[in-house]
C-alpha cells in the first residue's frame, strides 16, 4: 500500500452497512453509482484537481469549477464523482440491516460525469478536464477520478477540499400563498439552527419603508426517512428550513425582500434582494395569469449525471418560464418535483434551478408517487417510488397552505380562480376525509365572484389515453373518476388538470365517458361537463399513448410542455399549452360565458325535482 493510499484509508473509517439501492424505472442515475462496491486504488501516476479551493467570494450562490485529472491506465469508463461533504468517509452511514460485507465507501456522490465526455483523445492521452456547476449546499466538496465505471468503481485520485466563503448563508428562496389571499410566504434554506442565529424576513413594499417578520424553522434526520436510499447511501444533512409569513400585503402590488439572519453578538448575514408581485384579492377583475404543469424532475446545465437520458426536458421547460417571468403571476408544479428519489443533494439542486421562478412568483406544489409513496407509511400505493423520503423532503422543502402538510391536499384562491389540489397518494375515495376537503372546496366556492374552479392533482383522476392505463383498461387511475365525477358535475368544474403520465392530452367536456359539447377550440355557454387536461410532461422521461385515441381525446402531444390559463375577466378565459422547446403554442381554447351558465344544470348537476317544477 502506497503513502497516498494509506493517508486516504486513514481518513475513510469502516463501519458494517447492508444497502438497498432504490431505482424509479431504473432512471435515477445515482442509483446507478454502485457505491458499497467501492475499492480504493489510489495511484501516485494518477491526478487531479480542482481549479479553485474558495467559492463564493463575491457572494455567488453558484460557481463553475474545472477539474483537470489524468489516469495512468485510461479507460472510457473512467468518471469523477463530485461529494460533499469532502470527507465522505463510510462512518457517515450507519448500517440499518446488519451487514454482509464491510463497504469501505457508502456515500452517493452528488454528480458525476464521464471522463471522456468533453475529451475524446482521454484513452490515448490519459488527460482531460471537466467543468463542473457547484451550487451552495452548507459544506465544502472534493472530487474523485474513479475507475471501473459505475458498476465496479474504483477510487484512484482525489482532490482536497474546496469550499464556498460562507457556505451557510440563506439561499433559494420560494414564495408561496398563505391560507389568508393577502398572504405569501417566503421558504428557504440554510446552515443555521435558530440556537445559532435568528431567522427572519426584511420586506415592504418596493421602494416604501421595510418591516422583520420573523422565521419558524425545521429540519430532520436520517430517521425521519423511511428506508433506503434515502436513509443510506443518499443521505445528506438538509440543513435548515425556514418559513416567514407576509401577511397583510396590498393587492397586485409590488414588494422587495430579502432573507437574514441575526447571531447574538448583533451581526448580520444576507441573502440577495428579490421582489413579488402580491396576490389580487379574490374575484378582483383584472388579468390573471396561472402556469400549470407536473413532472419536472432537475437537469445539470454541465452535463454531470445524463448517461440515462433522463429529464433532459426539464432545463428546457424552466428556462422557458424565467424567460417569461413578466407573464404569468402564480406556478403549480403539481406533483413529482425532483425525482431525487431518495438522494438528498437533489433537491438543493432543484431549489437553486427554480429560483429565479420560486424567489419572484407563488410556486405551489403538489404530491407525486415520487414524493411519497413508500411501503407501510401510510401511502395509497404501497411502492418504492420515494426513495425512502415518504412525503418528508416535500412537506419540507416547500409550504402549502394546508391544514397539515402530512395530508397534502389544499385550496388556495387567485383572484378568480379558485383551485382544489389533491393529494393523489393518499386516499380520494368517497366517505374518506380527502374526498370530503375536495365536496368542500368545490362547493364553498362563490362562483359569481370566483367563476373559474380548477381541480389539479398528480395522478390522472380523470381521463388519459397513456400506453400503461389503456394496458390497465381503466384510462386513468382505477376508480379515480369514479369516485369524483359526481363532485366535478356537481359543482361544475371547469379543467381538471393532472401530471404523472409524461405527455400532453385534452379532452372535450366530459360527463361519464360522453363528451358534452362537440366544440374544440371556443366554449360558449355552459360546459355540462370538465375539460380534463394531462400536463405531465415537464420535464422527465415521455410516456407514449395508446396506438388507439379515444373518441373524448382531443389533442395529444408527446412532447415537453406546461399550460397556461389566463383569466381576462369573469367571462372570459383562454387555455394554451406550450412547448418547452421554444415557448410556442401548440394548443389553445377559449371559455366565454355569463355567470348565468354556471347556475344553469348540467346533466346530473342539480336535483331533479325543484319548487318550480
Amino acid at each position: 500500500m502506497g503513502k497516498l493510499e494509506m493517508k486516504f484509508f486513514a481518513i475513510f473509517l469502516f463501519t458494517i452497512v447492508t444497502l438497498e439501492m432504490v431505482s424509479s424505472h431504473g432512471d435515477q442515475p445515482l442509483s446507478k453509482v454502485a457505491i458499497h462496491q467501492t475499492v480504493f486504488a489510489l495511484s501516485d501516476k494518477a491526478y487531479i484537481k480542482a481549479s479553485k479551493s474558495v467559492l463564493g467570494l463575491k457572494e455567488e450562490n453558484m460557481e463553475w469549477v474545472v477539474v483537470k485529472f489524468s489516469s495512468p491506465n485510461p479507460s472510457n469508463d473512467d468518471w469523477i464523482g463530485v461529494f460533499s461533504p469532502a470527507i465522505f468517509n463510510a462512518s457517515n452511514c450507519p448500517a440499518e440491516n446488519p451487514a454482509t460485507h464491510t463497504p469501505t465507501l457508502c456515500t452517493a456522490p452528488i454528480k458525476y460525469q464521464f471522463a471522456n465526455y468533453t475529451n475524446p483523445r482521454y484513452t490515448i492521452t490519459g488527460k482531460g478536464e471537466v467543468k463542473f456547476q457547484i451550487i451552495k449546499q452548507r459544506s465544502d466538496f472534493s472530487f474523485a477520478l474513479f475507475s471501473g465505471g459505475l458498476s465496479n468503481p474504483k477510487v484512484v485520485g482525489l482532490t482536497g477540499a474546496i469550499a464556498f466563503a460562507n457556505p451557510n448563508s440563506p439561499v433559494y428562496p420560494r414564495l408561496a400563498q398563505g391560507k389568508m389571499w393577502n398572504e405569501m410566504t417566503v421558504t428557504w434554506t440554510s446552515g443555521y439552527g435558530i440556537d445559532e442565529a435568528e431567522p427572519f424576513v426584511e420586506w415592504g413594499k418596493k421602494g416604501g419603508d421595510h418591516v422583520r417578520s420573523p422565521a419558524g424553522t425545521l429540519t430532520f434526520d436520517r430517521n425521519s426517512m423511511c428506508g433506503a436510499p434515502a436513509r443510506t447511501v443518499g443521505w445528506r444533512d438538509p440543513g435548515f428550513i425556514h418559513t416567514s409569513f407576509l401577511k397583510e400585503l396590498w393587492p397586485n402590488t409590488m414588494y422587495s425582500y430579502k432573507l437574514g439572519h441575526k447571531f447574538s453578538d448583533g451581526s448580520y448575514v444576507w441573502s440577495h434582494e428579490y421582489q413579488f408581485k402580491s396576490s389580487p384579492y379574490p374575484g378582483q377583475n383584472s388579468i390573471q395569469r396561472v402556469v400549470i404543469f407536473g413532472d419536472l424532475g432537475k437537469d445539470e446545465v454541465d452535463g454531470s449525471n445524463e448517461y440515462n437520458n433522463y429529464q433532459h426536458g426539464s432545463l428546457n421547460t424552466t428556462n422557458q418560464l424565467i424567460q417569461d417571468l413578466e407573464n404569468y403571476d402564480i406556478v403549480f408544479l403539481i406533483g413529482d418535483i425532483c425525482y431525487a428519489n431518495g438522494y438528498l443533494s437533489q433537491w438543493d439542486k432543484f431549489t437553486s434551478m427554480v429560483e429565479p421562478i420560486a424567489s419572484t412568483v407563488p410556486f405551489m406544489v403538489a404530491s407525486g408517487n415520487h414524493e411519497r409513496d413508500w411501503p407501510g407509511s401510510g401511502s395509497f400505493y404501497e411502492n418504492l417510488d420515494s426513495g425512502g423520503e415518504c412525503g418528508v423532503l416535500a412537506q419540507t422543502m416547500f409550504y402549502v397552505p394546508a391544514e397539515n402538510r402530512a395530508k397534502f391536499w389544499y385550496s388556495t384562491d387567485y383572484g378568480m380562480f379558485r383551485f382544489c389540489v389533491a393529494d393523489t397518494e393518499l386516499d380520494w375515495r368517497e366517505g374518506t376525509e380527502q374526498y370530503r376537503f375536495i365536496e368542500n372546496c368545490l362547493a364553498s366556492v362563490d362562483r359569481q365572484k370566483q367563476p373559474w374552479l380548477i381541480f389539479l392533482a398528480h395522478r390522472v383522476l380523470g381521463y388519459s389515453s397513456g400506453d400503461f392505463y389503456v394496458d390497465e383498461g381503466s384510462f386513468g387511475e382505477p376508480m379515480g373518476s369514479d369516485s369524483l365525477q359526481k363532485l366535478w358535475q356537481k359543482y361544475k368544474v371547469d379543467i381538471a388538470i393532472y401530471g404523472h403520465v409524461h405527455n400532453y392530452e385534452r379532452t372535450c367536456p366530459i360527463y361519464q365517458n360522453i363528451c358534452t359539447s362537440d366544440k374544440k377550440n371556443y366554449y360558449k355557454g355552459s360546459l355540462n361537463g370538465t375539460i380534463h387536461v394531462v400536463a405531465g410532461g415537464g420535464g422527465s422521461s415521455l410516456a407514449k399513448f395508446s396506438s388507439a385515441t379515444p373518441k373524448w381525446s382531443l389533442v395529444r402531444d408527446y412532447d415537453y410542455g406546461f399550460t397556461k390559463l389566463t383569466a381576462f375577466d369573469h367571462s372570459n378565459l383562454l387555455f394554451e399549452y406550450k412547448k418547452s422547446s421554444d415557448g410556442k403554442v401548440h394548443d389553445s381554447f377559449r371559455i366565454s360565458r355569463d355567470y348565468r351558465d354556471i347556475l344553469a344544470c348540467a346533466p346530473d348537476g342539480c336535483p331533479s325535482t325543484t319548487l318550480a317544477s
